[in-house]
């Protein structure tokens, strides 16, 4: 993804790269030594706090493209943000596809209160469910009032989760295997029917369109924003 990123805003004439850094490079020291005006972060979850908080405290933008921060951390970032004059961008999904997918369920649900969502990713993916599913369910929740719980709860013949983790009343399940990029579909279930709203990414390089926008609109604001869809459709 870092590759792809790089070689992206390379092609852009008005971007320029002004530095990259790996998991063993010194971020604090690269930001100081290329003054960038916007820093990516695409790493691992068990970073990405660390990043964004060395990100705002050096006074710079940043787009974060890496889940894992928690609800609390969002909060605590926002406010240094805000403090020092930059913006944080938390995306957990750049694809403007995804983020249509989104708001499309959110506005399904209105209709069809009866909600799971089931996301596939490739095997190598490191933490489940994905940052995207996890934001659907929170979208859908901020949005609609109302959502339903299964009529009955399943008594679970296994150990584990075989219903799916739960954000709010929406099941969430998570699929890893080899052959998928990454994956999503928001299933509605009413009375005689079903639908399905559904994403599919086959390459990072769909990825490439909500970075460069986040890259050039997030210079000039302030605090906090949370998914893709924040700068792409202002309130």
């Amino acid at each position: 993804m870092g590759r792809t990123i790089i070689d992206a805003v390379e092609r852009e004439p008005d971007l320029e790269l002004a530095g990259r850094a790996g998991s063993r490079d010194d971020l604090q020291g690269m930001i100081s030594r290329t003054s960038p005006d916007v820093v990516v972060d695409v790493t691992v979850p068990e970073a990405a706090y660390k990043n964004a908080l060395t990100i705002v405290s050096c006074k710079c933008n940043g787009v974060m493209g890496t889940t894992g921060i928690s609800p609390a951390e969002r909060d605590e970032l926002g406010a240094l943000a805000a403090k020092n004059g930059t913006g944080l961008l938390i995306a957990p999904n750049f694809c403007i596809g995804a983020v249509l997918m989104m708001k499309m369920a959110a506005e399904a649900a209105r209709y069809l209160p009866n909600v799971e969502i089931v996301e596939y990713h490739h095997d190598h993916k490191a933490d489940a469910p994905s940052g995207t599913a996890i934001a659907t369910a929170e979208f859908i929740n901020r949005m609609v009032t109302g959502i339903r719980s299964p009529a009955v709860e399943s008594r679970e013949l296994l150990d584990g989760h075989s219903r799916g983790a739960r954000n709010g009343a929406i099941p969430i399940h998570a699929v890893r295997l080899p052959g998928f990029v990454a994956s999503q579909e928001v299933i509605f279930g009413g009375e005689g029917h079903t639908l399905r709203i559904r994403h599919d990414t086959t390459d990072r390089r769909a990825y490439m369109p909500g970075v460069l926008h986040s890259v050039r609109n997030l210079p000039g604001k302030t605090g906090l924003y949370y998914g893709l869809e924040s700068l792409l459709f202002p309130t």
